[in-house]
């Protein structure tokens, strides 16, 4: 089996790229990433190890695709620029052409070269109003979803497929829906075998959390560090919940589904760890304090942050749902054993690393 998988550098791509050799060991696999995310660089040398080969490209250009390589079982497209806050702040020519020019390249590409092709999306691609007006329950330590709701697409179990995706949802939203639109198209007119994964919240060890994604890894390693924090918005409570997912999760539930592509190809599913394996801030902040023995340290120059809903679990819903209770796969422990353990799994876990990476000014959590 021969898969390249663009942006395959970066946490999700890496670890599905490893994933794959782990359990598929005869496999041939190309990654092939800009490497503009800092902390991806650090990622070459274990991919190496494992004989996975390197391409250093950058789908907005069609011509590192085909430098890539041609005949490929399956192309994985997880490149892109995942900050939902990318292009608030300036121009958003970087999120638009990466995501969305980048995704029709990938396509352009697996028409001709790939029999099979993976789109990950996002759940940002929902209607951020209208997550805004889900009914929740303000409980001890938690938002939770109300039972009776009068949005379509809503329950206990959290948000499905068919929610609301007609209003504005931030710039990388929109790519990633319009991306889908492609994925879908393509699928039509050339026949191209295609599934499109909506990922809620991945996380685990080899992530290099920042405040504008990978928050949850951001919140331990800051835990771990003793750098301050502080909840944002909603309250200052830190009730905020997302969802968690762990990527080998993702890699059992790709394995199981690349052998059903043929029966719905194009077809959408919400990938999360659902309501069960989902956590408040305030209920990371308590897991960290035990784990670590370190306390909360608030910021004091609170500033004004974007967010965008208080609570959120992606869930797969449909006649596809499996017979486990509706969610495809159980979540690993994110962390091994502990916040001190996930420091050590990530070599380039240290002070110095995320000093840089979240200066004391910016390190403050947008949370969504």
């Amino acid at each position: 089996m021969k898969i390249l998988i663009t942006g395959g550098a970066g946490f999700v791509g890496s670890s599905l790229a490893k994933q794959f050799l782990k359990h598929r060991p005869k496999t041939e696999i190309t990654v092939l990433d800009n490497l503009k995310r800092r902390g991806t660089e650090l990622n070459l040398k274990s991919l190496k190890e494992l004989g996975i080969r390197f391409v250093h490209g950058d789908v907005r250009n069609p011509g590192d695709l085909t430098a890539a390589g041609t005949d490929f079982d399956l192309l994985i497209e997880a490149s892109g620029e995942a900050s939902v806050h990318a292009g608030a702040d300036d121009a958003p020519d970087y999120v638009v052409h990466s995501n969305l020019l980048g995704t029709f390249n990938c396509l352009n590409f697996a028409r001709r070269h790939a029999q099979e092709f993976l789109f990950l999306s996002t759940s940002r691609v929902y209607s951020v109003s209208t997550l805004r007006a889900i009914t929740l329950e303000d409980t001890p330590t938690r938002f939770a979803i109300k039972e009776r709701q009068i949005l379509k697409g809503v329950g206990r179990a959290g948000v499905s497929e068919d929610f609301d995706t007609s209003l504005p949802r931030t710039f990388y939203g929109a790519t990633k829906l319009a991306s889908e639109y492609l994925v879908q198209e393509f699928t039509e007119a050339y026949g191209l075998k295609s599934i499109i994964y909506r990922c809620g919240v991945l996380a685990g060890p080899g992530q290099f959390g920042r405040i504008d994604q990978g928050v949850f890894t951001f919140w331990v390693a800051h835990h771990y560090f003793g750098k301050p924090l502080a909840y944002i918005g909603f309250g200052g409570h830190g009730k905020q919940v997302r969802d968690l997912l762990h990527p080998s999760d993702l890699f059992d539930l790709v394995e199981k589904h690349l052998q059903l592509v043929d029966r719905q190809p194009g077809c959408v599913y919400n990938v999360g760890g659902g309501v069960d394996n989902s956590v408040s801030l305030a209920e990371l902040t308590a897991l960290c304090q035990k784990l670590s023995g370190e306390p909360f340290q608030s910021c004091s120059d609170l500033r004004p942050q974007v967010t965008t809903c208080r609570s959120i679990f992606p869930t797969a819903a449909g006649s596809h749902r499996p017979s486990n209770g509706g969610q495809f796969v159980a979540l690993k422990p994110l962390f091994p054993k502990s916040p001190i353990g996930f420091a050590r799994t990530n070599p380039n876990c240290e002070p110095s690393f995320f000093e840089d990476l979240c200066p004391p000014q910016l390190s403050q959590v947008r949370q969504d």
